[in-house]
C-alpha cells in the first residue's frame, strides 16, 4: 500500500513538474518575441509580470521537489530505505551547496578585487576606476561607475542567486545531516543534557538573533571605526563559537558557527545590498537623485562578506580534520583559525590595492600555527603491559561494530559511516591510524561516545598501536 501511494505520489509531481516547464519554456518565447520588438525598458510592466511568471514556476518547481523528498523520507523513516536516502541527499545537496557556494564566494572575490581597478590614469568622470585584464585567452576591460550610467544596459546581471541558493542548499544540508539525526548527530548529553527539538529551535534562533546583533551595531556611529569594529565583531564570533561548544558535539558546534556566519553574509546580500541596488537602477531608470549613501553601504557590507569567506571555508572542510572540533577547547582553536584566515584575506586585500604590508601575512601564519602548537596532542602516559589484540578487538566488538560494519546494528547509522568496517583483524590493523587519530587522541568516537567507551579502553587501545598492532 505504501508502495502505490508513493508512486502516485510521484507520477502527480512528475506531471506537475513536466506542466510546469513547459509553461516556463513558452513564457521565454514570449519574452524572446517581445524582445524583437520592445525598445530597450519600454513596456517595463509587461516584462515584470514575465519575470515573475517564470519566479513563480522556479519557486514552484523547488518547493514541489522539497515536497517530493520530505514525502518519500516519512515513507521510507524506520525503514532499510531511510539510511540510502539520507546518504544520497547529503551527496545532492552539498554538491550543490559546494556549487552554488564556489559561484558567490568567486563573485565575492571578484567584486572585492575591485582594489586593483584604475582610479586615476585616463579615467572618465562618470567612473570610479577601470581595468584591463587578461583570463581566459582574450583579454577583458571592466568599468566601474561611481553611481550608475545615464542609461541602464538592458541585460543586467545580479550577483544575487549564487547567495540565496548557497544559503538555502547549506541549510537544507544542516537538515540533512544534523537536525534530522539530532539525537545522534546534533545532541550530546554529556555537553548538555537537551532534547532534538530544542537543539534545533537553538541553532535555527542562533542565527536570526546574530543577524540582529550584526545589523544593529552596523547601525552604529561605530562601523565607520574599522579597528574596533573588527574588535568587537570578533570578541561577539567568538562568543558565539563558545555557546556552540557548550550546547552541542563539537563537530555540530563548528557547523553551526559556519551557518551563522554564512546567514549573515546572506542577509546582507537580501537585506542591504541588492535593495540598495535595486534603488540605484530605479533611481537610474527614472532620472531621479539616489542617495549616495546607499551605495556605501552595500558596499561595506560587500567587503564584510569578503572577510567571512576563509572561515566560512574553513568550518566547511573542518569535519575532515577531528584535531580541530575534537580538541578540549574547541571553541578556541575555532577562534584562532578564524582570526588567522581572516588575516590572511586581509593581507590579500592591501595587496590588491597595492598597499604593501610586511607584518599582516607573517602574523597571521603565526596565528594559524599557534591552533596546531594549542591543539597538539599531551604525552601519554606509559604503557606498562602488554596489550593483546584479543583485549582491543573485544573493545571494538562492543564501542564500534555497532555502526562500522557491512551491517551496523546502530539505530541511526545503517551503513557503515566513511565506508570505515572493523568486521575483521585486518580490517582493524589498516585502520590503526584512524582508530589513533579518532579513538584515542580527540576522542570523537564513538559519536558523542554514544556506547560509553571509558577511557581505561582509550588508553588500551592506544597502547596496543604503540606496541606495534600486533595480532596476536
Amino acid at each position: 500500500m505504501t508502495g502505490i501511494i508513493l508512486l502516485s505520489v510521484l507520477v502527480i509531481v512528475l506531471v506537475m513538474l513536466i506542466v510546469m516547464t513547459y509553461y516556463l519554456r513558452t513564457v521565454q518565447k514570449n519574452h524572446d518575441k517581445d524582445d524583437e520588438h520592445i525598445e530597450c525598458f519600454k513596456n517595463d510592466a509587461k516584462k515584470e509580470h514575465i519575470i515573475g511568471s517564470q519566479n513563480f514556476v522556479y519557486t514552484s518547481i523547488v518547493l514541489i521537489s522539497v515536497s517530493i523528498v520530505i514525502a518519500i523520507y516519512f515513507l521510507v523513516k524506520g525503514t532499510t530505505w531511510e539510511g540510502h536516502l539520507m546518504e544520497w541527499l547529503n551527496i545532492v545537496i552539498r554538491l550543490m551547496h559546494i556549487t552554488f557556494g564556489i559561484a558567490w564566494i568567486g563573485a565575492s572575490l571578484f567584486c572585492v578585487w575591485e582594489n586593483a581597478l584604475n582610479r586615476t590614469k585616463d579615467v572618465r568622470e562618470e567612473l570610479a576606476g577601470n581595468l584591463w585584464a587578461i583570463h581566459g585567452g582574450g583579454c577583458h576591460h571592466l568599468e566601474k561607475y561611481k553611481v550608475a550610467p545615464k542609461t541602464i544596459p538592458k541585460h543586467l546581471h545580479w550577483f544575487k542567486y549564487e547567495a540565496y541558493f548557497t544559503w538555502l542548499s547549506g541549510f537544507c544540508l544542516l537538515f540533512v545531516v544534523y537536525y534530522f539525526n539530532a539525537k545522534a548527530m546534533l545532541v550530546d548529553k554529556n555537553v548538555l543534557d537537551i532534547s532534538p527539538l530544542i537543539g534545533i529551535g537553538i541553532g535555527i534562533g542562533s542565527f536570526i538573533a546574530a543577524w540582529i546583533i550584526y545589523d544593529l551595531i552596523c547601525k552604529t556611529p561605530l562601523v565607520k571605526k574599522g579597528i574596533w569594529f573588527t574588535l568587537i565583531g570578533f570578541i561577539i564570533a567568538v562568543g558565539f563559537a563558545y555557546f556552540y561548544s557548550h550546547v552541542f558535539n563539537s563537530r555540530a558546534a563548528y557547523m553551526h558557527f559556519g551557518a551563522m556566519l554564512g546567514s549573515i553574509m546572506a542577509a546582507n546580500v537580501f537585506f542591504v545590498i541588492i535593495p540598495a541596488q535595486k534603488a540605484m537602477v530605479k533611481a537610474a531608470k527614472t532620472g531621479q537623485p539616489l542617495n549616495p549613501q546607499l551605495g556605501k553601504n552595500a558596499g561595506l557590507r560587500s567587503l564584510h562578506n569578503n572577510y567571512f569567506t576563509l572561515p566560512v571555508l574553513f568550518v566547511m572542510v573542518s569535519n575532515h580534520f577531528p584535531s580541530t572540533f575534537g580538541y578540549e577547547y574547541s571553541w578556541l582553536i575555532l577562534a584562532v583559525i578564524s582570526l588567522g584566515v581572516a588575516g590572511v584575506k586581509h593581507y590579500l586585500n592591501l595587496k590588491e590595492k597595492g598597499q604593501l604590508t610586511v607584518w599582516v601575512m607573517p602574523v597571521s601564519i603565526l596565528v594559524l600555527l599557534a591552533a596546531a602548537f594549542i591543539s597538539a596532542p599531551q604525552k601519554p602516559g606509559a604503557c606498562n603491559t602488554e596489550v593483546s589484540f584479543k583485549e582491543v578487538n573485544d573493545i571494538i566488538q562492543q564501542r564500534c561494530v555497532s555502526c562500522h560494519s557491512s551491517k551496523p546494528t546502530d539505530d541511526v547509522n545503517t551503513a557503515p559511516p566513511n565506508g570505515i568496517m572493523y568486521d575483521t583483524p585486518e580490517d582493524i590493523v589498516k585502520l590503526t591510524d584512524k582508530i589513533m587519530q579518532r579513538v584515542v587522541v580527540t576522542k570523537t568516537m564513538p559519536q558523542n561516545n554514544k556506547t560509553n567507551m571509558t577511557q581505561k579502553e582509550r588508553d588500551l587501545i592506544r597502547c596496543w598501536i604503540e606496541q606495534g598492532a600486533s595480532l596476536k
